[in-house]
This record gives structure tokens, sequence and C-alpha cells, in this order.
């Protein structure tokens, strides 16, 4: 086991991993930007060190300030934690040239499924169910494109295969407007991921947003740790995870479960990943694989009783997974609510100091943040300041549980959008379960204040 780790992160992340370092004994170094000095998890860390000031460019980002604080502290493994540079596959071979552990999966695994378009082939290889579309990149030929699109089936959408976030996506209704969309997406996709490939698939409807856990060491055993459902989403990102998905028959997220496995053996993956699909009319399609820890985490973990960012810690430090499939077992259900600085409604950035902080608790109350009275919430980087996660026998328990700990949150000096959460938590239709991922969109346009 390692005796000393290298948090590459920020946030309520950097401190979940410190807490996961402490647990098994290893001294956590904790980097951190001018902007970030007065965290918690920099209070209470054993080392830290500063990597530059707050534009992320020079200091989250900064790939050779990260490596001499990881050499500077004798460090032995980075974690990069989620965003910033997590999926990065130059980061992750620059890290290991320099003699430490990456933890996470190998840059190769991370250039496959990073690149979409090599991720689908290696999916459709692996059996794995995707949606249809351009088995690859697509070709120069508009004639060729047509025909392509037509046998899809209209409408279609066309996507960066570097692309991410919910940038580099274009949806295209008619044949008439494809040809314009797909030199307009490579584009964008050129300017915005440096790699002008783009794919097509077919456009679903009303689908929802269903995602697979994977655990996988490097002796090629893998589990998967049952499905989230993200669908409560604006622009792409997430506001409400929940685990497991209501409504969806065991048998098919066994199925599915077992092709995710396969295929982290078939890739040699490992470390935690996470498959994400679209879901819809019984039918699950893949549409790409994060290779890192999600920020909604923390659901599987209270569903499942497994620590994921330990067993990262210990799958990179070359240990075998401690459990096998069949000793993997689901109970009850859990539900997160992303807190972030913003207007609840305008979604306006809202940084600045958190005059009083009174997170909630209580009986299967989590709560994964780093802020606290008199912190202030820097406006450099991502707005979320926090997660609260409940868990519950059943789904209704767990729901009766949040709006409990929604109406104890206590958050002064700045906005959040803790009221927009208190209000989705007694909404019938998410009370009942099974939104698709327009959901959000379409409630917040008939709720706008």
């Amino acid at each position: 086991m390692f005796k000393k780790i290298l948090v590459a992160n920020r946030g309520e992340i950097a401190l979940r991993i410190q807490r996961a370092c402490r647990e098994l004994g290893i001294k956590a170094v904790m980097v951190y930007s001018e902007a970030d000095r007065e965290a918690k998890y920099v209070k209470l860390a054993e080392e830290a060190v500063c990597i530059g000031p707050a534009p992320s460019a020079l200091s989250y980002l900064n790939m050779p300030a990260i490596i001499s604080a990881a050499e500077v502290t004798d460090a032995e493994a980075i974690h990069p934690g989620y965003g910033f540079l997590s999926e990065n596959a130059d980061f992750a071979e620059r890290v290991e040239r320099s003699g430490f552990q990456f933890i996470g999966p190998t840059p190769e695994s991370i250039r496959i499924m990073g690149d979409k378009v090599a991720a689908k082939q290696a999916m459709i290889k692996a059996g794995v169910p995707c949606v249809p579309g351009s088995e690859g990149e697509l070709p120069d030929d508009p004639a060729l494109i047509r025909r392509m699109a037509k046998s899809v089936g209209y409408p279609v959408i066309i996507k960066a295969a570097g692309g991410g976030g919910g940038r580099g996506m274009r949806v295209v209704h008619t044949e008439a407007a494809l040809i314009n969309a797909v030199a307009m997406t490579k584009n964008e996709a050129g300017a915005a991921f440096g790699n002008p490939a783009v794919y097509m698939e077919k456009f679903l409807q009303n689908p929802r947003h269903v995602e697979i856990q994977v655990l996988a060491d490097k002796y090629k055993n893998a589990v998967y740790l049952g499905e989230r459902d993200c669908s409560m989403q604006r622009r792409h990102q997430k506001v409400i995870e929940e685990a497991p998905a209501p409504g969806i028959p065991r048998k098919l997220i066994e199925r599915v479960g077992e092709r995710c496995v396969a295929a982290c053996k078939r890739i040699g993956y490992r470390g935690a990943g996470t498959f994400e699909f679209l879901y819809e009319d019984g039918e699950f399609y893949f549409i790409e694989m994060n290779t890192r820890v999600q920020v909604e985490h923390p659901v599987t973990e209270m569903t499942t009783g497994v620590d994921i960012v330990k067993t990262q810690i210990m799958v990179a430090a070359g240990e075998k997974l401690p459990f096998t499939q069949r000793q993997i077992q689901m109970r009850g259900h859990a539900i997160e609510c992303r807190l972030n600085a913003e207007d609840p409604y305008k979604f306006v950035p809202s940084p600045g100091r958190i005059t009083m902080w009174h997170p909630p608790g209580g009986p299967g109350v989590r709560v994964d943040s780093h802020v606290y009275t008199n912190y202030v919430v820097p406006p450099n980087y991502d707005s979320m300041i926090g997660k609260v996660i409940v868990f519950g026998d059943t789904r209704e328990q767990a729901l009766a549980r949040m709006r409990t700990a929604l109406g104890e949150t206590v958050v002064e000096g700045i906005k959040t959008n803790v009221p927009l959460h208190r209000e989705l938590m007694v909404d019938a239709k998410f009370m009942e379960g099974g939104t698709n991922i327009h959901y959000l969109e379409g409630w917040l346009a008939s709720h706008e204040r």
C-alpha cells in the first residue's frame, strides 16, 4: 500500500479523497491554488503545496506544477479526482513516466474511452448495446453522410468524437439541414477539443440517463455496482442522482452490467469507471464511458456498502478487488442533491462569503462538502459547494429523508439551489420516478420566476 498520495484536485472531492487516505493510514498531500488557501482540506492537511494562482490553467491544469509537488513531497501516487486532469491520457502518461502511480486507468484505456468513436467501436465488439448510428467517424462525402442518416432515421444527432460535458453536439431533423450541421459541428469540435472528427447517432426523443458503475483491478477481475439514474439534468449537467433507477427490471440491469464487466476485461480496464447509457422503451444504448470517479458515486456507496474511492486506491496499489460479483448486495435507495452556489432559478453563479453553514444530519444522511461558516466561495471554478445524500430502505423513505435534510440545510451569505431542490422533492412526477432527461428543463420553463 502507498505511504503517501498527492491529491490533484479541489473542493468536496479533494476532502473525500483525503478522508479515504486517512482511513487507509496513508498520508495525503493536498495541492491548492491561491484562491483555495483557506479550504477545509488544506487546513486539515498534513502537507499542502500551493501550485499556482487562481485560474485553473495556471494551477489545477498545470501538469509540471502538480508533478513537481509530488516530487518535493515524496508522494508515490497521484489521485486526480474528477474534472480537471482526471481523464487526460497525457497527464496519466506523464505521471507514470515521472515514476508515480496514476490512481485511475492506464493512459491507453483513457485514450480509447475518451474518443467517443473508438469507445463505441470497443463497446460494439464487447456486445454492449449502442445507439444506432455511424460505426466510426463520418466520411467527407456528403452523399454517403445523407445515406447514413436515411438508414438511421431522422432526427439524428451529430457529436464530436473528442467532446464531453454536453458540448459539440447538434440535433438534425431534416436532410436539408444535415451537411451544414456536420460542417458546423466539425469546426466547433476542432476549436474546442483539438479533434474535428464527428460521428452520427439516432437522436432518442425522451430517454432516461442511466449509468452502470464498475470497478476493476489489473488482474482482469471486474464487478458492476448496480446502476444510477441521472436523468434530472439541466443543459446536460446533472442536478439530482439516485440509485437504483426507478422502474427498470433487475434482470435487464444484470444483463447490461455483465456486458460492462466483459468490456472492462476486454480492454484491460483498471480502477473505477462508469458506463453511461440512454434508456428508452426498455432498451439500453451506450453513449460514453467516464474513466474516473463520478460526482454521484456516494449513492452507489450507500446502496452497496462499497467504498469506491478506497477501492480505487487499493487497486492502483496493485491489490486485487476485495470482493466478487456475488458478494455485491444492493439494498435500499439513495438520492443525491448537488448543492451549487448559484441563483436557484436563473442559475447565475453566486460566489462570496458563506456567513452561515448548517448542514443537515439524522439517520441515513451524508453531506460531502468542503465549505464552512465564513468560507469564501471563489468565482474561479465550478459552482458546486457540496452534496446532500440520503439513504432509505425504500425510495419513499429516501424522499422523506431528503425533504427533511433540505429543510434543515442553512446556507447564508450567498444564493444556493437549495430552494429548487426543496420544490423538486415534492414534485408529483419526480416522486413517481422515471422522469426523462428533458423533464427538468420543461419543469423550469413552466416555473419561470
